[in-house]
Order: structure tokens, then sequence, then C-alpha cells
């Protein structure tokens, strides 16, 4: 039989509760029967929601906790605070005891990432983790990253993420060799920041046998799916991905005004509502974001996910584990390692991570 992929679950984590955790599980073991779950949370809460799930406690463990990282919670005060002892921290330290293969929390993002990072350690040549996105395109589905871990990159960040995030995209889109773009604010090679220009040089110079450099992208090329994996640092990534998100959510809000307006229009839906059904699914992000970077996987649901959406994330854990995604990061930088050696001379840019950003 198959070996299990193991998930640590931070059953405390998000604005839902544990009842939506324990649900998200058992949509996504329907789905992936060699699945099984450490949740990490309080017992008495747990304990009764999977013994009224059956085939959910067959596969799975509680670990008690009652401490939990608030929401609204500055990373350092949850590292002082929630240290080996939070739902979240004991989620993680489960993937770096090897009891667990991946682990996925909602709660507070620079607080994951901090832990993570303190947990779990960067790899090899990776000096700060990234969060990569899977965004929904014109052409289906891109990669991008870096959208809110570190404020800031140098060049050869930049060209580290690119790496990070073919590998990854090799995975989710079943891509041999990912395109990959800069976002920048033109395609013009003399226009950006001298950190993104000097990426794009060692990128187009360097034969990476991994990906395929295509040069600058600009922020409407996200949505086109003009490359596979657009590279960004982390303040202009979080920005891109909460436009998008917020822009969703105008265009669906204004299709409800438009459906509601007269008699006719709300006919007109019940013939369209397919189609509008349709269009909602194709806008919508898949929940769950990657920290790479790491050594180990760690996702990121989003703090609202419902158990649908959980389902999703765990899905997206499951897939980074099956397909061996770390050591298909391994082997990528060890490829391109000596690939741009050479930059090792090019000045940095001051980056600054989550928790960084929060002690100011």
């Amino acid at each position: 039989m198959t070996t299990s992929v193991r998930i640590a679950l931070d059953a405390m984590g998000g604005d839902k509760g544990p009842a939506t955790i324990v649900e998200g599980a058992v949509l996504a073991l329907a789905r992936r029967p060699d699945l099984a779950f450490s949740f990490f949370g309080k017992q008495d809460e747990l304990g009764p929601l999977l013994a009224a799930r059956p085939a959910l406690a067959a596969v799975s463990r509680v670990v008690h906790t009652d401490v939990a990282v608030r929401m609204d919670d500055k990373p350092s005060q949850a590292l002082r605070a929630g240290r080996r002892t939070s739902s979240m921290w004991l989620a993680i330290d489960a993937v770096k005891k090897g009891e667990a293969d991946a682990a996925l929390s909602a709660g507070n993002t620079g607080a994951l990432m901090a832990m993570a990072k303190i947990c779990l350690r960067t790899m090899p040549q990776i000096d700060r983790p990234a969060i990569a996105a899977i965004w929904p395109t014109l052409r289906g589905r891109s990669i991008v990253l870096d959208v809110g871990a570190n404020i800031g990159a140098d060049a050869r960040m930049l060209v580290d993420l690119a790496i990070m995030g073919s590998a990854m995209a090799r995975i989710v889109l079943d891509i041999e060799r990912p395109t990959v773009g800069l976002l920048n604010v033109g395609v013009e090679e003399i226009k950006g920041l001298e950190e993104v220009k000097a990426a794009s040089r060692i990128l187009h110079e360097t034969a990476f046998p991994a990906l395929i450099y295509k040069g600058f992208v600009e922020g409407d090329d996200i949505g086109k799916g003009t490359v596979d994996v657009v590279v960004t640092e982390g303040f202009t990534g979080n920005i891109a991905l909460k436009t998008a998100e917020g822009t969703a959510k105008q265009i669906a809000q204004y299709l409800r005004e438009a459906m509601a307006g007269s008699l006719l229009s709300k006919i007109g839906y019940l013939f369209a509502r397919g189609a509008f059904a349709t269009l909602r699914a194709k806008m919508t992000p898949p929940n769950g974001g990657v920290f790479l970077g790491l050594d180990g996987v760690v996702i990121k649901s989003h703090g609202g996910a419902d158990a649908v959406e959980t389902a999703g994330a765990i899905d997206l854990a499951y897939a980074m584990v099956r397909h061996e995604l770390l050591r298909k990061i391994r082997e990528t930088l060890a490829l391109a390692l000596s690939e741009h050696a050479d930059s090792a001379d090019l000045p940095h840019a001051p980056a600054r991570t989550a928790l960084e950003a929060a002690k100011d």
C-alpha cells in the first residue's frame, strides 16, 4: 500500500475554528484516501468532532494544546507567547521531527513565517523564504512569488525566487521548463530598479536548465498568463495579490447588482447562472500559499477559508509532498548554484521579513 501523506493541521488557526478545519480534512480524505492527519488544538473541541467522523478519526491523532496565536499578534509577540506551546508551532515542529510531511495553518501569516523559519530553517543558499501563490489567468494558472514574506529583494534573491518558482510550477502546472518573467514597470531593459535589472541580466546570461527566462513583464501580464512564473519582491507581490482579490470581489458585486436590477435581469440570471458559476470559479484563486525556501513543506491557508477551501489547501500540501517539491528545489538550486556563482559580488539591497517590518 502507498505510504500515507501526513498533514499537521493547526486546528486553532484562522477565523472559523476547529470545526471548519476538521470538515476540510473530511473532504480532502474523501478525495485522497492515503492522507493521515495530526490535529493540534484543544482536545475537548477536537475529540467530539473526530468521534462524529469515524473514517477521519481512524487516520488522525490529536495533540492537545490550549495556546493559539492570535490573528492580530505581531510575529515577535507570537514567538514570545507561543513558541514551543502553540498549535501553530507544534504543527511546524511535527514536520521538523519527521512526524508529518507538511504543516498547514490558516493563522497569522507573519507569525507562521517567523516560526517556520526558526523551526525548520532555510535550504542552503536561500536567505529568506518566500510565499508562492497560484494565480488564475486567461491561459489557465501561473505561479506568483513573493506575495508577502519579504519587503525588498536583491538580485540574487530574485534569481533564487525564479528558481524556486519554476520548481513549483513543474509540479502544479506540469511543465518541464516553465517560462519566467520579472515583474517590472515596463518591458524595456532600461526600466526598473537596479536590483531588478541586475537579476534580469543574470537570468538572460545564464543557461538555467529548469526554466526559460522571458524578460520583464508588467502588471497586466499576470492576469494574461504571459509567463508561467511571475517573480517580484513581497511588498509589490502582496499589493498585486490583494488588488486582484479586491477586483474579483468588485466585479462579483457589480454582477449581483446588475442581475437584481429588474425582473428581466433576474430572469436572465436564471438562464445564465451556470456561466456565472464558471466565471466565479475561474476568477477565484485556489486557497493556499506555499512557503518556498524552507527545509520543510508549510502551507498557508486563508484566515477566512471555509471547509471546501481548507480541503483545497490540503490538496496543495498533498501535491507538494507527493511530487517531492523539496527534492526538486534542491536539485534545481544545486544546478543553478554553479551557473550564477559569479553573481556573488552583486550588491545586496536591504530585504526585510514580515517579522522585521512588524517591529517598526
